[in-house]
């Protein structure tokens, strides 16, 4: 069984490691670790939750050397604001015994309240590609001395629409950096900003996302529609001991809002909500509510909860089936963690039938199906967007037929008859200012008249 000290980890790394209790590496840690100290471009697909953080962190800090430079020499970008407090902190906490500067800068604040800091000088710049690229257009923040560049989620990042600013970033840096990415699954767009900036990477993969895991005890319902979900699922979560810490994933921050606002006052007081058009100060108080138990469900989106770090969560419970399977790896992975037991529901009406197959033909298994409980209420209410669509009525038999129409049958007036000949103002220019009928060198031109 392999330790940390294995790595060949300098001692003040070794001794903030012992500080926070871990005592092995991970998978993705002991296969990174030499890769990236190496100096290669790196490649890590890993499930949320491996620790791929550290995996990163670890021989970064260990080639990081104490220095005066005002500009970053590691920059590492994540998606959400949550990430970048996230990183902050695991940094600050493995940083313990040396003295290497490390910020985090998002967007969502005012720039101008980040400035002072950035041009006091950092030594690791942790920051969402938005806020980052602002920065540098207001000439707060230069990236000329980055060596290392991190790319953490980078498939929510190319999901969120950040591929722009991710671009503009690399053109400012310099040509000889290292290249390190991580990413919950490969795609399309992954592959192509591999293939764009990356110099023959070397590939780190554990725990692929198709992979089921074993301690994590999973079912679903199939329910008639939201408003039935939302019915069941606060059957369910009436029995606080069982779920005593529940994370709620929907499809869409609307529909975050709308199942929050189905519950009961019990249920609501018991509740938080985060996704990306709630406030920094809402979202914080949310994570940290849940985590501290004072919250016992948390109602999130996919994008804003990814790599975000939750804690003993005993049940996910998912309120729709997620358009693309790995999505579904990313969510029950939230629960019966550290070999402890986890339980995962999965709701889904009959047109989800479908996606649901997909998922069990992933993961190569099938999911227990459970008989929907009959005291719970089935509801008749749909949302706009369960409505079956109403066929249009066709432009053309509001307008009439599209066939050729014959020439009127009465004659136009006299007015009606008037051709449009630019307007006598115009006519009368035209006479006065006629154009010469020879061309050719002006002074010729003036000779000619003389004579």
């Amino acid at each position: 069984m392999s330790q940390f000290s294995d790595l060949n980890l300098t001692n003040p790394l070794l001794n903030a490691l012992e500080d926070l209790g871990f005592n092995e590496p991970t998978p993705i840690q002991k296969q990174a670790f030499p890769v990236i100290l190496s100096g290669k471009d790196v490649v890590g697909i890993s499930q949320t939750g491996t620790g791929k953080t550290f995996a990163y962190l670890m021989p970064l800090l260990k080639e990081l050397k104490y220095s005066k430079e005002i500009n970053p020499r590691v920059l590492i970008l994540v998606p959400t604001r949550e990430l970048v407090i996230q990183v902050v902190e695991q940094v600050e906490a493995l940083n313990k015994y040396q003295n290497i500067r490390v910020l985090g800068v998002y967007g969502g604040t005012n720039i101008n309240s980040q400035k002072p800091s950035v041009m006091a000088g950092t030594d690791i710049l942790v920051g969402t590609p938005g806020r980052t690229y602002d920065l540098v257009l207001h000439h707060s923040l230069s990236l000329k001395n980055v060596k290392k560049l991190v790319i953490d989620e980078v498939d929510v990042m190319l999901d969120l629409g950040f591929r722009f600013q991710l671009t503009n970033i690399f053109d400012l840096l310099p040509t000889k950096r290292q290249h390190i990415m991580f990413s919950a699954t490969m795609t399309e767009e992954v592959d192509a900003l591999i293939d764009d900036y990356f110099i023959e990477p070397a590939k780190v993969t554990i725990a692929v996302s198709g992979t089921p895991l074993e301690n994590i005890a999973q079912s679903s319902y199939e329910v008639k529609n939201f408003y039935t979900k939302a019915n069941l699922l606060a059957h369910l979560l009436t029995d606080k001991k069982a779920y005593e810490k529940v994370l709620v994933f929907v499809s869409s921050k609307r529909n975050a809002d709308r199942l929050y606002e189905t519950f009961d006052p019990m249920l609501e007081r018991e509740s938080c909500v985060i996704h990306s058009n709630k406030s920094q100060n809402y979202r914080l108080r949310s994570l940290e509510q849940f985590n501290s138990g004072d919250k016992r469900i948390l109602i999130a989106t996919d994008v804003i909860a990814r790599g975000l770090d939750l804690d003993d969560v005993s049940h996910v419970i998912n309120m729709d089936v997620p358009i693309y399977p790995e999505n579904y790896m990313h969510r029950i992975g939230r629960t019966g963690r550290a070999e402890k037991t986890g339980v995962s529901i999965l709701m889904h009406t009959a047109k989800e039938n479908e996606a649901k197959a997909a998922i069990e033909q992933l993961m190569n298994m099938q999911i227990e199906e459970r008989p929907f409980p009959v005291h719970v209420e089935v509801s008749n209410e749909l949302l706009p967007e369960e409505r079956p669509k109403s066929k249009q009525i066709e432009l053309s038999d509001k307008i009439g037929s599209k066939e050729a129409r014959g020439e009127a049958t009465h004659e136009k007036k006299a007015k009606n008859k008037k051709v449009n000949l630019g307007g006598s103002y115009r006519r009368e220019i035209a006479k006065k200012y006629k154009k010469p009928k020879t061309r050719g060198d002006k002074n010729q031109n003036r000779k000619k008249r003389r004579r």
